[in-house]
């Protein structure tokens, strides 16, 4: 059996099973409503997180690139990406975004693959800059799959990545929402996907109506990253698996492999993803 065959047995196991969310299937219905302002969103909020290092020329690896937008964000700037993804409908979600904007391109290559796969990891070449926004956290062995992810940083590269930022209880009571959302027929998900849309939204509802700005908030969501507030909401609730750490846990992680924090913006004990940028330290040479 291949590789590709094992990790798609794998996959549909994890699914039939309840332990795996569907997260390309939700990329899809993105897909549909991505164009060009939502691009140039997600592209500004990359670039500002990270300033300074440039992306044209240099070999980008997305590791789990679910819709494949920060791929082509990438390869608009000129990147050398190589994009894998665990999920096969991510990965065809990527395919179509490569034949919209860059079909047949050399420069860009998509293959199925997981981050928890020593022997499909230890074939790919060392990368300027290793992208995983979001991704690491739901692979079930988040710790596993970031100590994976530093190997693959060139000497001086970078590693920007996001990960589920630990709200406690909080954090806790999401991952039982998630796993009974995952475990329960898919005619019957309703009942756990709309009270935790009424958690999230229900309150900048009330707000926009009060303030006389009707839905103001989900029209404008996205305005940062590119994100559709539905697609985000399916993708919040059903999640999992479902892992978290406190900024200074990944800090330290990194710090204790070489790398140092060049840029980091947290949720300040909110939901969402803390965000870091690491450098690998290139190693001294001997005189």
């Amino acid at each position: 059996m291949t590789s590709k065959e094992v990790f798609h047995e794998d996959h549909t196991k994890e699914v039939r099973s309840g332990e795996r969310f569907e997260f390309g299937a939700n990329w899809q219905r993105f897909l549909a409503v991505l164009d060009e302002s939502r691009i140039v969103a997600a592209e500004n909020s990359m670039l500002q997180m990270l300033g300074k290092v440039a992306l044209n020329g240099k070999r980008f690896l997305d590791a789990g690139s679910g819709s494949g937008l920060s791929s082509l964000i990438a390869r608009r700037k000129g990147a050398i990406v190589h994009s894998f993804d665990f999920d096969p409908q991510s990965v065809a979600c990527t395919n179509e975004l490569r034949q919209r904007y860059f079909p047949d391109d050399p420069n860009w290559q998509v293959e199925r693959g997981s981050v928890l796969d020593q022997s499909y990891l230890q074939n790919l070449a060392t990368f300027d800059i290793v992208y995983s926004w979001g991704v690491l956290h739901h692979t079930g062995h988040m710790w596993d799959a970031l100590g994976n992810v530093a190997p693959l940083v060139a000497e001086g590269g970078h590693l920007y990545i996001a990960i589920y930022n630990d709200q406690g209880k909080m954090s806790r009571r999401w991952k039982w929402v998630k796993k009974t959302y995952n475990s329960l027929p898919a005619k019957l998900r309703f009942l756990v996907l709309w009270p935790s849309f009424v958690a999230l939204w229900g309150r900048p509802i009330i707000k926009d109506i009060l303030t006389g700005h009707p839905f103001r908030q989900w029209r404008e969501y996205g305005s940062g990253r590119g994100m559709s507030p539905w697609p985000d909401v399916v993708d919040w609730v059903g999640g999992y698996p479902f892992e978290v750490a406190k900024p200074e846990e990944i800090f330290n992680f990194y710090r204790d492999r070489g790398f140092t924090l060049i840029e980091m913006k947290t949720e300040a004990g909110d939901l969402g993803c803390n965000e870091f940028v690491f450098r690998k330290i290139p190693t001294p040479v001997a005189p």
